[in-house]
């Protein structure tokens, strides 16, 4: 399908994103950790409301919302599957990082989920959460480790996964329902995305 260049109408209640999808096929040069005392916690079968507390203080402000529309029994299916870890980055004994990848196609490791509190951002609490995750899928036999951001997140999210390694080679446009009007995040979430009735 060719889009037409030029500006599309969104149908108002929905919401568009230009989702980047980036690719590293060599584990990266190693990136120092900033100094804490951080730590990573493998979760393994997470309770669903504990997982999804923490997808929503991480991501609510990104407007991720998938994975809190879906059913108990479609979460857990994903969340509980071999080849899936869920990681929490622990911060004075509380969870405020998440980190989820997918290692269930053969070669490759995908990050489903990263990103750190809004408390976290800027302290190195990223930088700290991304070693840990390229540590982990390189440990893999894999040949390719890959992500999708888009214009929903961090403005700085592109930059600093390309910093970390990573290089773009797919763009597409996302069209959703806007998760705040029907409850599922709150309508104060994101800001930098303005709701359209």
């Amino acid at each position: 399908m060719t889009l037409p260049d030029g500006y599309s109408d969104i149908p108002a209640g929905k919401i568009a994103a230009v989702v980047t999808h980036l690719e590293m096929t060599a584990r990266p040069s190693h990136r120092d950790d900033p100094p804490v005392a951080w730590t990573l916690r493998k979760v393994d079968a997470p309770a669903l409301d504990w997982y999804r507390d923490l997808h929503r203080r991480v991501g609510e402000e990104w407007l991720w919302f998938s994975r809190l529309r879906m059913l108990d029994a479609e979460l857990a299916a994903i969340i509980h599957s071999a080849g899936i870890e869920i990681y929490a980055l622990v911060v004075d004994g509380r969870d405020e990082g998440l980190l989820e990848l997918d290692f269930r196609e053969p070669g490759q490791g995908e990050l489903v989920y990263f990103g750190v509190t809004a408390n976290l951002i800027g302290t190195g609490g990223a930088r700290f959460l991304m070693n840990r995750a390229l540590e982990r899928a390189w440990s893999r036999d894999v040949r390719r480790v890959w992500v999708h951001t888009c214009t929903f997140d961090h403005p700085s999210a592109v930059a600093f996964y390309q910093r970390s390694g990573f290089r773009p080679f797919r763009r597409q446009i996302e069209i959703a329902d806007d998760p705040r009007l029907d409850g599922t995040l709150s309508r104060a979430a994101a800001k930098h995305v303005p709701v359209i009735e």
